[in-house]
């Protein structure tokens, strides 16, 4: 990672939590000791031991349903995909996006430019089937975040963002947001549609948004340039997203505090924005240039932002909306799952050390018959925020406006002041602290909801789930609603059960105390982003592996039978590279991956790598792949 970088990370990595809640790694370490732990482990596989072992009868080639062999986890110039599969660039940083953009040019400052082209760092990717409502596997919208910038690899002699001119500051805020592509598959191979009707760059410089739900129009929302409290121009550091069942798109607002800058004590937000981690010293140059960004001239742009953005691909004039109802924290995501009733529950994680786990449930239900009725479902509904027992349950506790903790006497007036401070809420509720909820998603084959915790390098106390002082490695949970397999879960429900379904680390290191199954073929450092293909398994892309001598990529296992927490590995980013947005089609066919911040450590005129382009003076470009099986079949069979 670059200096700037790990200043930012640095910044990033220091807990805002003040509370003495209950932390996650407290009660792994006492679920570990209960009978069931691990479930579904082979009794061979020695959990204790936390090793991988690739002898007796558990053997990777027994026990996993995943058809493809392991490659091997090294650091190249280029990326690296598993034998007969092609991973083939769709895009990258600056090419085309609207009829009109120009072409990319390097090195060049055009935020007129950036707004027409597909922007910078893409994490999240939804694929949405053309025509809507259907199925179709080769024809569709990709839907793709942009989630900051790094302008050490977008200009030459630029070493420190924070000395960005005005007019590269510009530019970086028009690499912010969201693009909406067509694409097709011909011959086999995917291409964007150019000139689509559905073309679109959704950009923090210039896309208004509307504010809905529950906080908006409240004071505290209400800028010099919107006295109403209900409009915002752009999104920010959009990290992972969502889709909902009626074809539309939530994307996140995740490390948005970063982008502001002034001292908080000259806002009556304060106690707010301390909660967030907002600093007198910004991330970026933003806050010298436009007053939007400083805190101390617009006291109340800060809370426009860390909210979920529904946004509706199929219509290109459509105006995004920011949902308050699904409260104000640092989401990873949102991924929505559709009960067995028709009730709309959508998860989400607070990505920040010690911050927590949150479940939203709709008050309205899921119209099949009727998308005009189910656009607005995100409008309304109850938050509920997890609090982990040692028994092996997990209680979804609402976050309502006048009960328990959260009333004016502490300082919450009405629902918008909940929904606003919804860190703060939590905390008086005593929920749990978690090691950095990444991405959280319920499985629609075994109806189980699995959450990435990416890591804590700031715990200092050693547990039996993680024995070591700073847990760099993360794990995976793995939540169990009540009423049954698949559609059969009741995710409305207000307790689940849980326990671990892998420990992060590295085998060869006793001291990571590392679980998975014997026969794991990869270890997994940092897991971030998830899919879940049409059989159920998990594909676990990571970011932070680099700092462990391997590349971040994408794993794979299956949830259930012999070959459960069997890990594979499928792809290896290029140096200094992210692995985020893992999408299949409906066929399970295409694997869609985004690349992002290749070469991050370096800077663009000495790039640690120049992919995907490998061109003089060209710098490496944040991409999107789609990877096929090169017999046209299933990825993974």
């Amino acid at each position: 990672m670059n200096e700037q970088f790990e200043i930012i990370e640095d910044r990033d990595d220091i807990p805002s939590n003040p509370t003495n809640n209950p932390r996650v790694a407290d009660l792994i370490n006492a679920r570990l000791t209960r009978r069931g732990f691990f479930k579904g482990l082979m009794a061979t596989s020695a959990v204790a031991g936390a090793g991988i072992v690739t002898t007796g009868m558990a053997r990777a080639q027994d026990a996993s349903t995943l058809t493809f062999k392991s490659i091997p986890q090294k650091i190249a110039k280029s990326h690296t995909v598993a034998d007969g599969y092609d991973a083939n660039i769709l895009i990258r940083h600056g090419d085309k996006v609207v009829a009109d953009a120009p072409a990319y040019v390097p090195g060049a400052v055009d935020a007129a430019a950036q707004v027409k082209q597909f922007g910078y760092n893409n994490d999240f990717i939804g694929y949405l089937p053309l025509p809507a409502g259907s199925n179709n596997s080769d024809h569709g919208l990709l839907c793709i975040n942009h989630e900051y910038t790094n302008a050490e690899l977008m200009w030459p002699s630029l070493k420190d963002p924070m000395g960005a001119s005005k007019e590269q500051a510009q530019h970086e805020i028009a690499a912010h947001g969201h693009s909406v592509l067509e694409i097709k598959k011909t011959d086999g191979k995917w291409q964007v549609v150019d000139g689509s009707q559905y073309a679109r760059r959704i950009s923090a410089l210039e896309t208004e948004m509307v504010i809905t739900g529950p906080a908006a129009g409240h004071d505290r929302l209400k800028t010099s340039t919107d006295q109403t409290g209900t409009r915002v121009i752009g999104t920010l550091n959009n990290c992972a997203g969502g889709k909902t069942p009626w074809g539309t798109i939530l994307i996140a607002e995740e490390n948005f505090n970063g982008y502001f800058g002034g001292d908080i004590a000259k806002t009556n937000e304060e106690r707010n924005y301390k909660r967030l981690g907002i600093e007198p010293d910004s991330w970026y140059s933003w806050v010298n240039h436009f007053d939007r960004f400083n805190v101390e001239k617009e006291p109340n742009e800060p809370n426009k932002f860390g909210w979920m953005v529904e946004l509706d691909p199929y219509d290109p004039s459509s105006t995004p909306k920011k949902r308050t109802a699904l409260g104000r924290f640092k989401h990873e995501g949102a991924t929505v799952f559709l009960n067995k009733d028709n009730s709309v529950v959508a998860y989400s994680g607070d990505d920040q050390r010690f911050d927590y786990l949150y479940k939203f449930i709709a008050s309205k239900k899921y119209n099949p018959n009727d998308r005009a009725a189910n656009m607005d479902i995100l409008e309304d509904g109850t938050l509920h925020v997890a609090k982990f027992n040692d028994d092996g349950t997990v209680n979804w506790m609402p976050i309502i406006h006048g009960e328990g903790p959260l009333t004016a006497e502490n300082g919450f007036d009405s629902r918008a002041d909940v929904l606003i401070e919804t860190r703060r809420a939590a905390d008086l509720l005593g929920a749990t602290k978690m090691d950095r909820p990444e991405d959280v998603e319920p499985n629609p084959v075994n109806g189980k909801v699995y959450v990435m915790l990416t890591n804590n390098s700031k715990r200092k106390e050693p547990n039996i789930a993680n024995p070591r002082v700073k847990n760099i490695h993360g794990h995976v949970l793995e939540l169990t609603p009540p009423g049954g397999m698949g559609k059969d879960a009741d995710h409305t429900a207000s307790t689940f059960e849980w326990d671990i379904f892998l420990l992060g680390g590295n085998p060869a290191n006793t001291d990571d105390k590392s679980v998975y199954h014997p026969g794991a073929e990869s270890w997994v450092s940092c897991p971030d982003n998830l899919a879940i293909d049409h059989k159920g398994r998990l594909w676990i892309a990571t970011d932070g592996a680099p700092k462990s001598d391997i590349p971040d990529g994408m794993h794979a296992t299956d949830v259930e039978g012999a070959g459960r927490a069997l890990t594979k590995f499928f792809f290896a980013c290029p140096e200094g590279a992210e692995m985020c947005g893992p999408e299949f089609t409906p066929d399970g066919k295409t694997l869609f991956v985004a690349v992002q911040h290749p070469a991050d450590g370096s800077t663009y005129d000495a790039p640690s790598t120049r992919w995907p382009d490998f061109a003089d003076g060209v710098p490496p470009r944040p991409s999107v792949l789609a990877i096929t099986k090169q017999d046209g079949g299933e990825i993974a069979g």
